[in-house]
């Protein structure tokens, strides 16, 4: 039941449709006995200056989780931020204080190892291929360096982008094998999907499929189709596939506890 004295969260992205985070997050909300609920906003990257003022001025407002496109940007309106949002650059969640006071940290790195691990598929030793250069796919980049993968690549049309995350690979794990190079998903134990190709079915592949070596786990971050076009090209050459769904479930917890001000990230 919604009151006077309900605490106001939201997710805001760009599109916003085929997020699912509203879902779990009110579920956590209820299960907790907090008195909260989580609203999608959809907010294009032109208006961001103008959403986070009036929301950092709103009273009952407790926070946001933040996805595509405004991961990186959003930092730049947060008065603090935690360790994985200032290795990665970016943020997915945002926390206002009592005070007004904007935090910031980055849980899709940790949500995403917890998912493939929940999965039965532990990254350590694999041989990684990343694609993408957002948010999302920094904060991957560094919790597979330190999960103790064997090489990380890092593949994206802008190869800039590929190196600057590299760089921040390599400064949070200054012993991680970590380079750029083309999206050839030959000879790779692990591909991750960390670009936003396959939130539309008419999305082109991020990679040539028929590269792909049966037995690979191919991974996704997109939540919505659950089944991408990479992910069932990939099923049907042998591979195993690993759902988009899998980061959020990790999350959720984490999430809960940073927008609440409860847990060990608060």
């Amino acid at each position: 039941m919604i009151s006077g004295a309900t605490r106001l969260f939201a997710i805001i992205a760009d599109p916003i449709a085929q997020v699912r985070t509203p879902q779990a997050m009110n579920a956590y909300f209820q299960a907790a006995g907090a008195d909260a609920i989580m609203v999608p906003i959809h907010v294009p990257a032109t208006d961001l200056a103008i959403v986070m003022a009036g929301l950092r001025s709103t009273r009952n407002f407790g926070g946001m989780v933040v996805t595509v496109p405004h991961k990186a940007a959003v930092v730049g309106y947060c008065d603090e931020l935690g360790p994985a949002a200032r290795a990665v650059g970016a943020a997915n969640t945002v926390r206002r204080t009592a005070e007004g006071a904007l935090v910031g940290d980055m849980f899709d790195g940790a949500g995403f190892l917890g998912g493939l691990r929940a999965q039965g598929h532990d990254p350590a030793g694999a041989r990684v291929l990343l694609l993408g250069a957002g948010g999302a796919a920094a904060a991957i980049a560094v919790a597979l360096a330190g999960a103790g993968v064997q090489e990380l690549v890092i593949a994206n049309r802008t190869r800039a982008k590929a190196e600057a995350i590299a760089v921040r690979v390599r400064a949070a794990h200054p012993d991680a094998r970590v380079r750029v190079a083309d999206a050839d998903p030959a000879g790779y134990g692990l591909v991750v999907n960390a670009t936003s190709l396959g939130l539309r079915m008419s999305d082109p592949l991020p990679i040539d499929a028929e590269r792909l070596d049966p037995g690979t786990i191919v991974a996704e971050v997109v939540m919505k189709p659950e089944r991408t076009p990479l992910l069932a090209r990939a099923q049907q050459r042998g591979c195993v596939i690993h759902y988009g769904r899998h980061m959020l479930e990790a999350q959720v917890r984490l999430i809960g506890d940073f927008l609440l001000g409860t847990g060990p990230h608060a």
